[in-house]
């Protein structure tokens, strides 16, 4: 074992997980019902109608969860809180129960010596929110700082690392543009609208925050790179408008205070013009970002609307059961470029992993996955290669602990670094999460060694 790849000292090992995946029991003690739970039990729209309703029960789990991640060496945990777990009807009334369980869940953490990263929104809007226009409506801005209000009067302090939203690019384009994703809708006016007041919503948080807590607070985003087919004018032109589409939508106005014109263009009559002061509001100081990454995008013009733009699949390339290309590169490349446009805000890569094919548990309890060994051995040291280049990055990641919903996916991907066998909930470590461990363990170096297979 060398020292070619330690990482700094004080760097974050983790994973990372989102409370309606891995929770269950949506509805317990209280709780109310999340878009969620309507789209998932809303017949056609999930792989064989498959629900939150039991997940990885993680939620009468949770303190067996907690002694796994410290067997696994975990020095951080990610995780996201139900907004209608806590705030039955998204305002007003705190349901005591909710609010208990993440407090339980966070001093378990902090006694096995694991930093909690806590996400506010993890795609899972109170019903109660949604009946009132959801994002479409200005005022869930104030709706999302009374909650992040709550929750910081609450855990601050015992939670040092707050995130906002994750991934406002998704919520956006599968829930208001493409409907693949709760809460359903199609429809190219909405889009804008509702991204436009995720990031009201965001920076109506950090505002809220900064007044009753005294920690650290950021946005989570997921950057897909784009490259182009060809050197041809149409196919960078394309290259360009899904660049500003998925990477810069966000992270403009969050850090530079304005959009990218590209996005005039790609939403024509459906893109507002937008009050001066919002731009005010979205665009708080922040104490660091998290990075999303998982694929690249080789784009090349079309007719699709509404980028005109499409992925272009690479010959001899390996695919994920999710058909993204495993491409570690554009990791490096993503962290850099984010550096360079937005200078030397502190970084996390808050989710960064793969689904393959896991056979079934192995006897004397083994899950062979050497493929997910390789896209994670090539992906740290991508990031430990940003680092070298001069990235101030802070922690990774790994998505997920385990196994879970993964959205209208159902359970038919497998993501985790733990097997979870959905009938009997038993946990099996595969032979990634022993893996990681070990590099945990070495703090990186192991990942100069052969890999064990």
């Amino acid at each position: 074992m060398t020292d070619a790849f330690a990482f700094p000292d004080g760097f974050l090992w983790g994973a990372a997980t989102a409370a309606h995946q891995i929770e269950g029991s949506p509805l317990a003690d209280g709780a109310g019902p999340s878009i969620w739970t309507r789209f998932a039990h809303t017949p056609g729209l999930t792989h064989n109608g498959d629900t939150g309703d039991v997940a990885c029960d993680h939620y009468r789990r949770w303190k067996d969860d907690v002694r796994l991640m410290r067997e696994l060496g975990l020095t951080a945990y990610r995780f996201s809180v139900s907004w209608s777990r806590v705030l039955p009807e998204g305002t007003g009334r705190v349901n005591p129960a909710g609010l208990d369980f993440y407090s339980r869940l966070v001093d378990a953490l902090l006694e096995a010596g694991i930093e909690p990263l806590l996400t506010l929104y993890h795609w899972d809007l109170p019903a109660a929110l949604d009946d009132r226009g959801g994002w479409l409506n200005r005022d869930c801005a104030g709706w999302f700082a009374e909650y992040a209000t709550v929750m910081a009067k609450a855990l601050d302090g015992r939670v040092r690392k707050w995130v906002t939203l994750n991934e406002p690019w998704v919520i956006t384009d599968g829930g208001y543009l493409h409907g693949a994703l709760a809460p359903g809708h199609r429809n190219k006016y909405e889009a804008p609208i509702a991204s436009h007041n995720l990031m009201r919503a965001h920076g109506a948080a950090v505002q809220a925050y900064r007044a009753v807590g005294r920690h650290e607070i950021g946005l989570v985003v997921n950057i897909e790179p784009k490259y182009p087919a060809s050197d041809a004018p149409e196919d960078q032109a394309a290259t360009r408008r899904a660049h500003a589409y998925m990477n810069e939508q966000y992270l403009h106005p969050a850090l530079l205070g304005h959009y990218p014109p590209e996005l005039r263009e790609i939403f024509d009559d459906a893109w507002p013009d937008w009050p001066a002061a919002d731009f005010a509001l979205i665009r708080q100081p922040l104490d660091f970002l998290g990075i999303n990454y998982y694929t690249r995008n080789v784009t090349r013009a079309d007719g699709s609307w509404p980028l005109k733009a499409g992925a272009v699949k690479q010959p001899s390339a390996t695919y994920t059961e999710t058909g993204w290309e495993v491409f570690p590169q554009g990791l490096t490349d993503t962290l850099l470029w984010v550096r360079r446009t937005y200078g030397d805000i502190p970084l996390y890569v808050t989710e960064n992993g793969a689904a393959f094919f896991d056979p079934p548990v192995a006897e004397g309890g083994r899950v062979r996955d050497p493929l997910r060994i390789d896209y994670l051995r090539r992906h740290l040291r991508a990031v430990h290669e940003a680092i070298r280049a001069g990235c101030d990055i802070r922690g990774y990641m790994v998505w997920s602990l385990l196994d879970n919903l993964e959205w209208s996916l159902g359970y038919s991907k497998r993501f985790g670094i733990v097997h979870v066998n959905y009938a009997t909930q038993q946990r099996t470590v595969k032979d990634s999460g022993r893996w990681y461990a070990n590099v945990v363990r070495s703090h990186g170096r192991a990942l100069g060694e052969p890999l064990p297979y």
